[in-house]
């Protein structure tokens, strides 16, 4: 019998050698198969090369962004489109336009490729710096370090919509989507913090240059403002005003002030005090960190420990928490509250006073909202959960502890490891299309079932910035 085996071993191993017949990879692959990564059963599930710094939904291709390569898989398949040698990546553009931007670090130059077949189709040799939005590309050259220029593209574009001088740019400005002064966003565990995808641009950016800051205007490249922050102020910009907080130590804790003004004029427009907006910490009150919001709303806490969501643009107060609710996400038209007993997430309509829908969690559930969907996290048991933001009904409920990727307008990417899949809204059922009933299309429309159709305002925004 040992003979036989060995016979039969070698048997094998000539006519793998030969390329007559090899099993090897058919083994291996039944060896090595990945177990489902939720219950039920994502659409398709795919070990990529490396665990996954990012992901993006670009129209239908799905760009995985890992350490040293970026790799595209088709959205409704998963199988391998094309990938590149890359240090870092990023998306630009919106379903219908969508460009993938790919670059090295500490080498200047990018390049924009197709998200479906990783063709370029514009290639710059000298940008030291790129940011991508949904309506916009911006990048930055400079030919001193004194001597910087803005340029603003269409993310297809092969001809810069305007360009704007900068005196410079902070060595921290390099490579994707360097940080500028804004808002932080809330977090929660098993979400990345990119899943929503890009962004509309702001109608205003707040460039730091040398301890000042350039207030540049998105629509047109004028840079509105050159200001340098006093010895207790932080400078952000935010929903299209310059705000301005300080804080000083008073009585052992920090006194905040904070003012927002019109960048065109300087004149000051609105004004709060007694506000935290979390900028700073009980060091002598310096302040190190953004604060906490999105787009053009910000999260301060009132006197009396109560959390308030606060209007950047005109400083109404949109939203104040009732005793012991803590707020847990929140973009320019809702927020997700979760209850003082801790057993409850409530979403509340901005600036309307009303609570839309209430969904029962565990104590360390966690959330985000998207343009597409309202994403929870449980623990114990594992769940990630897909909601319509607007009426609370069920898009997908998922058996899994993977982490939330990517969210786009009719499913999401979810991945563990190495491990990525992609499930449908209305898993069990026909995938909804965006903009119908209960499933909110890429500006954030689509009645919700038993609901008015939407406004001019839920179209493009309170500030209609998606119009």
């Amino acid at each position: 019998m040992r003979g036989w085996f060995l016979l039969g071993l070698v048997t094998v191993v000539v006519l793998a050698v030969a390329g007559v017949w090899n099993p090897w990879p058919g083994v291996w692959d039944w060896v090595d198969r990945s177990e489902p990564i939720s219950e039920p059963d994502v659409v398709w599930q795919q070990r990529v090369g490396g665990t996954p710094k990012s992901v993006t939904i670009a129209g239908d291709s799905v760009i995985v962004e890992q350490r040293t390569r970026v790799e595209a898989r088709s959205l409704a398949t998963g199988v391998q489109l094309w990938d590149r040698k890359a240090d870092w990546a990023a998306v630009a553009g919106g379903e219908r336009d969508p460009v993938v931007a790919v670059g090295k670090l500490l080498v200047k130059g990018y390049e924009l490729l197709d998200p479906a077949t990783g063709a370029t189709r514009r290639r710059d040799d000298d940008a030291v710096a790129v940011w991508t939005y949904r309506n916009l590309l911006l990048d930055a050259h400079c030919v001193e370090a004194t001597d910087c220029t803005l340029s603003a593209w269409d993310p297809r574009g092969t001809a810069p919509l305007w360009t704007a001088f900068l005196p410079g740019v902070s060595t921290g400005l390099f490579a994707d989507n360097p940080e500028l002064l804004g808002t932080r966003r809330l977090t929660a565990n098993r979400i990345d913090a990119g899943a929503a995808g890009p962004e509309p641009v702001p109608p205003l950016l707040g460039f730091p240059v040398d301890g000042r800051v350039h207030v540049v205007d998105t629509a047109t490249g004028r840079v509105l403002q050159n200001v340098e922050p006093g010895r207790d102020e932080r400078l952000a910009v935010i929903g299209g005003r310059m705000l301005r907080i300080r804080a000083v130590g008073q009585d052992g804790a920090c006194a905040f002030t904070l003012t927002a003004h019109d960048p065109a004029t300087g004149k000051q427009v609105w004004r709060r005090t007694g506000v935290n907006l979390r900028t700073a910490d009980s060091a002598g009150c310096v302040q190190r960190e953004d604060p906490q919001g999105a787009r053009n709303v910000l999260i301060g806490v009132a006197p009396d420990g109560r959390e308030a969501v606060i209007d950047g643009y005109d400083g109404r107060l949109l939203q104040v928490n009732g005793e012991g609710q803590k707020l847990i996400a929140v973009d320019d038209r809702h927020a997700l509250l979760r209850t003082a007993d801790k057993r409850s997430i409530v979403a509340r309509e901005l600036g309307a006073d009303r609570t839309r829908w209430t969904r029962a969690t565990g104590a360390k559930s966690g959330a985000t909202l998207t343009p597409y969907a309202a994403v929870l996290t449980q623990e114990k048991p594992n769940r990630l959960i897909a909601l319509d933001p607007r009426t609370g009904k069920e898009l997908v409920v998922l058996r899994t502890s993977a982490n939330a990727l990517a969210v786009g307008p009719a499913g999401m990417v979810i991945g563990e490891g190495r491990e990525i899949g992609y499930v449908r809204f209305g898993a069990g059922g026909a995938a909804p299309v965006p903009g119908d009933a209960g499933v909110p299309g890429p500006d954030g429309g689509g009645a919700p079932d038993g609901g008015d159709a939407p406004d001019d305002e839920d179209r493009c925004g309170p500030k209609r910035e998606l119009c």
